[in-house]
């Protein structure tokens, strides 16, 4: 007990908090953005595998992260567009929707994996990039000034979404769709258009998620290597109100839960490790009973639009 109480522990727990945090802030931000507007899209989690992998794939061929950044949205995008596609156009129910999309992600990026990779192989993605003089503070200093790229744009992204969703007329646009689509429709906005913008965004952030954990954390592909990642995105959206600030609570929430189980089998803790592993998963439960009665979720949440209809 003494071991897990020690400084030394204490700061690998809050730093690889922060890193575990990175995928799941970029995921549900994205996905916050969907469901403001009005669209819930459950393929979170196969957009993620799909990204991660094309991502991995692009760096193992070519060495360079950027460019597998860059597929990963790409990749995220062009998911984002067919969600787009069935549930705004087709105006297909939502939930099973998304479902579709996340088994279609979860065997396509199997399938690509066992044909043009075959086995389970390293990359060298984005490295901890220190920032000068804050990355030399005592403690704080490794905790957060001694990360990757892709993580300080993950706690980046929350102010830059919050000052969209907030303080613009596109965020205006995007919370009015998701509130009344026919007020909205009512006032000239392009309710598809906006829901096409919104999904998309989160697909292509999807994708980010997903690199981040196949360039960044963890610097290789392995099938479904999410375990279900994006769906506590998803979880994490409600957790937080729909707000970015609300979701990093949630996902620091979760990260160091998450973090804490992992130093507690690495320290030889004596837990049984199923137990251990269960824990992140449990708070998210237990989080979600108390978040859903205090949040207030967009009216027009999974409802299709249609013209001419209040």
């Amino acid at each position: 007990m003494t071991d897990i109480l020690s400084t030394a522990v204490l700061v690998g727990i809050l730093t690889s908090a922060i890193r575990l945090a990175t995928p799941y802030l970029y995921a549900a931000i994205g996905e916050a953005f969907a469901q403001t507007s009005g669209v819930v899209n459950l393929g979170v989690d196969g957009i993620m595998l799909v990204g991660g992998y094309a991502a991995f794939f692009v760096v193992l061929n070519t060495g360079n992260p950027w460019l597998g950044l860059l597929a990963a949205i790409v990749v995220g995008l062009l998911m984002g567009l067919l969600m787009s596609f069935i549930s705004v156009t087709l105006k297909a129910e939502q939930g099973i929707s998304g479902i579709g999309l996340y088994i279609f992600g979860l065997g396509l990026s199997s399938l690509l994996f066992k044909v043009m990779v075959g086995t389970v192989k390293m990359v060298v993605g984005f490295q901890a990039v220190k920032i000068p003089l804050f990355g030399d503070i005592p403690i704080l200093g490794p905790i957060f000034f001694q990360q990757s790229l892709l993580v300080y744009g993950a706690f980046l992204l929350v102010p830059v979404a919050t000052w969209v969703l907030s303080k613009t007329t596109l965020g205006l646009k995007i919370r009015a769709v998701g509130q009344n689509a026919a007020a909205a429709d009512s006032l000239g906005v392009d309710v598809n258009r906006v829901r096409y913008f919104s999904v998309c965004l989160g697909g292509a952030l999807a994708g980010i998620a997903g690199a981040s954990l196949s360039i960044s954390l963890l610097n290789l592909f392995q099938e479904n290597m999410t375990a279900g990642m994006g769906f506590i995105a998803v979880a994490l959206v409600y957790f937080g109100g729909w707000k970015p600030l609300g979701i990093m609570g949630g996902a620091l929430l979760f990260s160091t839960v998450n973090s804490f189980q992992l130093w507690m089998q690495v320290l030889g803790v004596k837990i049984p490790s199923d137990v251990a592993i269960m824990l992140p998963y449990l708070l998210t439960i237990a989080a979600l009973v108390f978040a859903v009665n205090r949040a207030r979720q967009p009216a027009g949440l999974n409802v299709p639009f249609e013209r001419g209809t209040s």
